[in-house]
């Protein structure tokens, strides 16, 4: 079996080294070998599939409670798949309802530029159909910012 320095593992994961120490900390990971002599950790092929799968996890937005009940199912195994399938499914709503937002706020920054393009180029005709799409995607853009 390999052993990886903190460096290795973090680089190979995606995470910082601090990220990966305070994993450790908090018990999303580990315990982790260290060396006898100089105490440094040391990092296995398994620890490194946990890194990653909380590294995808903390990419999506999960919160670290969620990570810690992740990891538990991923240790239960079938007898948790309920729990892991409902855990990630709220987590893909929440990642949905994201989503929306954005696409509200890309039309809207669109609609934006639009106004000063006309504006530029002193076309009040085209100012006048931006505001006023800007003006109709207003409700939209207030329902989403609260």
């Amino acid at each position: 079996m390999t052993l990886m320095t903190i460096q290795d593992a973090a680089r190979r994961s995606g995470l910082s080294e601090p990220t990966v120490r305070y994993y450790e900390d908090i018990g999303l990971i580990g315990p982790v070998a260290r060396e006898a002599r100089s105490g440094h950790r040391r990092y296995g092929e398994q620890d490194l599939d946990t890194l990653q799968v909380l590294a995808c996890l903390r990419a999506m937005g999960m919160r670290i409670e969620d990570m810690r009940t992740y990891q538990a199912n991923r240790l239960l195994g079938p007898p948790a798949s309920g729990e892991q399938r409902d855990l990630l499914l709220r987590h893909a709503q929440r990642v949905e309802t994201e989503i929306t937002t954005l696409r509200v706020h890309l039309e809207y920054l669109r609609a934006k530029a639009q106004l000063w393009d006309a504006r530029a180029r002193d076309d009040a005709a085209d100012e006048a159909e931006a505001a006023a799409r800007v003006q109709a995607m207003l409700p939209s853009l207030q329902a989403v910012v609260r």
